[in-house]
This record gives C-alpha cells, sequence and structure tokens, in this order.
C-alpha cells in the first residue's frame, strides 16, 4: 500500500470517527431537547435497535430466518420484570441476567433447528411467537407472571442525585446499554465468529470443508441472537413500566423482521435504520388517516422496500460512494485548471 493510500485510508478513518463522536453527542443532546413523550419515543428506538442487531446476526449474517424474536423480548422483559416486582432487584442488575436466560432458551431452541432451514425454520420459529402469550398466561405460572395483569413497574429516578428526569435518565441508561452491546457485536462481526457465521450463509459446503463446525456456530447464533433480544426486552419492560401477555403477540417479531429488511439485512447501522421505522411510521400513518393507517402504513413499506431494494443502509451506503465519486472527479478538473 503507497502513501497516498493510507492518507486516504487514514482520512477515511478519522472521517468516520468524527462521524460517530458527532452522533454520539447528538444522541446525548436529545433528551434534552424534546418533550418526554419524544423521549419515550426515542427511548423505544435505541431498544429495538439492540433488538434488530441481535436479529440481523441471526438471519442477516447467518442466514436463519426467525419469526419468533417476540417470544424471547417477552422472556427477557418478564424475567427483569420478575425479578424486580417479586425480588427487589434494582433494574440495572436484571439485564445480564435476562439475556443469560434468553441465551440458554435460544441456544436450546437452535438444536432442534438445525433439522430445519428456510421457510420451515421460519414456522417453527413463528409457533413460538404464537405460543407464549398462552403461556404467559398459564395458571401454573400465574403467581409469577400476573396471568392476564400482568405485572407493574416502578419508574426508576435518576441516581446520585443527578438533575434530569425519570424519562431523560432512562434514555441516558438505555443509550449507554446500546453503546455497549453494539461495540460487542461489531467486534463479533467483525472477528473469526462473524467471517464463521457469513461463510456458513454463502457456502455451507465450503464452510465445513475449512473445518467450521457448522451445528456449533448455528445454535451459538441463535443464543447470541436471543441473548440481545432479551437484554432489549428487560429494557422494554423497565422503559414502558408494564408487562402484560397483550404486549408479545406474533405481531411483534413480524415487526423485527420488517425492522431489518427496511434498515438493511447483514447491516450494523441497518438496525438504527430499522428501529426508527418500526416505532415512527405506524405512528405517522395514524395521523394520516384515522380509518385505515395500516393501509398507509402498507404504502410506506412497499415504497421502502421498492425504493430501497438493499435497506435504508444499502441506499445510504451507495449514496455516499456516488457523492465521493463525483468529487474525485471534480478534483482532476480542478487541479488541471488551476496549473
Amino acid at each position: 500500500m503507497n502513501g497516498k493510500s493510507q492518507g486516504n485510508l487514514k482520512s477515511r478513518r478519522a472521517g468516520r470517527t468524527l462521524l460517530l463522536i458527532a452522533l454520539l453527542a447528538g444522541a446525548l443532546a436529545l433528551p434534552f431537547l424534546v418533550s418526554n413523550y419524544r423521549v419515550f419515543q426515542f427511548n423505544m428506538v435505541l431498544v429495538y435497535a439492540i433488538v434488530l442487531l441481535g436479529l440481523n446476526i441471526l438471519t442477516g449474517y447467518n442466514g436463519q430466518i426467525s419469526l419468533g424474536h417476540g417470544a424471547f423480548y417477552a422472556i427477557g422483559a418478564y424475567v427483569a420484570a420478575i425479578l424486580m416486582d417479586h425480588f427487589g432487584w434494582p433494574y440495572w442488575a436484571t439485564l445480564p441476567v435476562a439475556g443469560t436466560v434468553c441465551f440458554v432458551f435460544g441456544f436450546l431452541f437452535g438444536l432442534p433447528a438445525l433439522r430445519l432451514r428456510g421457510h420451515y425454520l421460519a414456522l417453527a420459529t413463528f409457533a413460538l411467537a404464537v405460543a407464549m402469550p398462552q403461556m404467559l398466561r398459564y395458571k401454573h405460572v400465574e403467581q409469577w407472571t400476573g396471568g392476564v395483569q400482568g405485572i407493574v413497574i416502578v419508574k426508576p429516578d435518576a441516581p446520585f442525585g443527578l438533575k434530569v428526569t425519570p424519562d431523560q435518565w432512562l434514555y441516558l441508561f438505555t443509550l449507554a446499554v446500546l453503546v455497549v452491546m453494539f461495540v460487542i457485536g461489531w467486534n463479533l462481526l467483525r472477528g473469526r465468529v462473524g467471517r464463521a457465521l457469513v461463510a456458513i450463509r454463502d457456502h455451507p459446503v465450503a464452510a465445513e470443508a475449512m473445518g467450521v463446525h457448522i451445528a456449533l456456530y448455528k445454535t451459538l447464533a441463535f443464543g447470541i441472537s436471543a441473548l440481545f433480544t432479551g437484554v432489549a426486552g428487560a429494557l422494554g419492560a423497565i422503559v414502558v413500566q408494564f408487562v402484560a401477555p397483550e404486549s408479545f403477540t406474533p405481531g411483534l417479531s413480524i415487526n423485527f423482521l420488517v425492522g431489518i429488511v427496511i434498515g438493511g439485512v447483514a447491516s450494523i447501522s441497518g438496525a438504527f435504520y430499522g428501529a426508527l421505522f418500526i416505532q415512527f411510521v405506524p405512528n405517522f400513518a395514524d395521523q394520516i388517516s384515522k380509518a385505515a393507517p395500516w393501509a398507509i402504513y402498507g404504502v410506506f413499506l412497499l415504497a421502502f422496500v421498492y425504493l430501497m431494494p438493499t435497506g435504508v443502509a444499502g441506499f445510504v451506503r451507495l449514496a455516499w460512494m456516488r457523492m465521493r465519486s463525483v468529487q474525485r472527479r471534480k478534483s482532476p478538473d480542478l487541479q488541471h485548471r488551476s496549473m
């Protein structure tokens, strides 16, 4: 690599670092610039972004389609609610427990899923999403789950006497968790595990010939994906302050899959775009038409899929590459004119 290429690489890395710092600074300032309701909405965007990153690890990077991640989200939410309501745990201590429990459930569910692929796997995971609300209402677990009444969670106050509202503090806390989870996910996908997952997705026979343990990595993908979703479910329960079986319908799992398709399959940044879509577009559609909000939502969905077939992340990446290409074309012309 010559000096010019190294300089370009360093400048690109510096630009990305500055962009990330600017985005993080904007995210930190956001809860102090909008109303409490908007803070709640953006808080849910952060929660959904963690879910979509976890689902993308499984579906985007490993090629296993899941329509059941709403069930893992429910498990994480109920673990946090039960620990806080029945045992008095602090809200922050419930997150690793929720993630661990969901990792175990996801890993165990991934074992029988090894024999399924494609639409058969999608149907099997969808069955899990359909069964979850009924399981939460089962009479022998009502004493823990609250049955149809659910569990009410007390919103935590800001610690250390910080002069922020509970909603602002929860947003900042969720943002900190999101940064940690995304750093973990980025390092995971850019390392050996990520390369193995992509190899299994694209060329399973070649991956196995190269010594990749396909069964282990596919079940690990399920477990890790469920772990991310469980942490997000715990955060979602704390933010909403309530869990009930009706909050975790099969439609929630479908929304998650819609989120990764709209945001960009096999894209880390696509989790943010997908989370913004599933949080704000239904509300926007409802504001446009109270009579037929889902019809408006369908129009938006079709428009995004048609105009951005590689997702919002792919569209942004393509637009950025074209802009840089135009700049490179103009630079020689400007240099030639100045000579």
